[in-house]
């Protein structure tokens, strides 16, 4: 499996081509949540002062998500980000500060961040939680931030996700954890709720 992200520390993080020109720097993600995979992103200009770009870059012209860049082969594979986030909302807008609840209708908590598979998979494999206090029980002041995988399926509903009971049976507290807790397949997890 490639390497577990947090979608908001993509945020600044340069993108560069192949040939090593600094082109622009990440604002947010763009993801499907329903179809749980990165779309693209949108972009900033690389000076200190300089603001949103009108370009944005779509996934389909990544050529990897590292740890420290995101690689691109060519600056001209840049898109009307206006275009790109038509169907899909930057993460900021649409998902952080959703709410998670089971198919059963119980609350998992709140979303503060999505965990996303970088190199060439850009998949969305789960989500950093502000558990409820059902869900792990302690004072509201002190709750536990939770790793919890998507599911096999993922339903989206305004502004709540809808997970499977399943998926909600195993959490990580840590991004390490929940690197193995998934084991590289979506879906399928070791471990057991903490």
């Amino acid at each position: 499996m490639n390497e577990l992200m947090a979608a908001r520390s993509i945020t600044t993080r340069p993108v560069v081509t192949l040939g090593g020109d600094a082109v622009a720097h990440v604002k947010d993600t763009v993801c499907d949540a329903a179809a749980a995979r990165v779309t693209g992103f949108t972009l900033t200009g690389r000076g200190l002062l300089s603001g949103p770009l009108k370009d944005g870059l779509p996934w389909s012209a990544v050529h990897a998500l590292g740890h420290d860049a995101v690689m691109i082969r060519d600056p001209r594979a840049l898109v009307n980000a206006a275009a790109m986030t038509a169907r899909q909302q930057p993460l900021r807008a649409r998902l952080l500060g959703a709410r998670v609840l089971t198919e059963a209708g119980s609350e998992v908590g709140t979303v503060l961040d999505v965990v996303v598979e970088g190199g060439t998979g850009g998949r969305v494999l789960g989500f950093r939680v502000a558990a409820s206090r059902r869900f792990v029980p302690g004072q509201t002041r002190h709750r536990r931030r939770v790793y919890v995988p998507r599911g096999g399926t993922l339903t989206v509903s305004g502004r709540d996700l809808v997970l499977p009971e399943d998926a909600v049976r195993h959490v990580a507290d840590d991004l390490p954890g929940f690197g193995s807790l998934v084991g590289g397949v979506p879906g399928q997890w070791r471990g057991s709720l903490s």
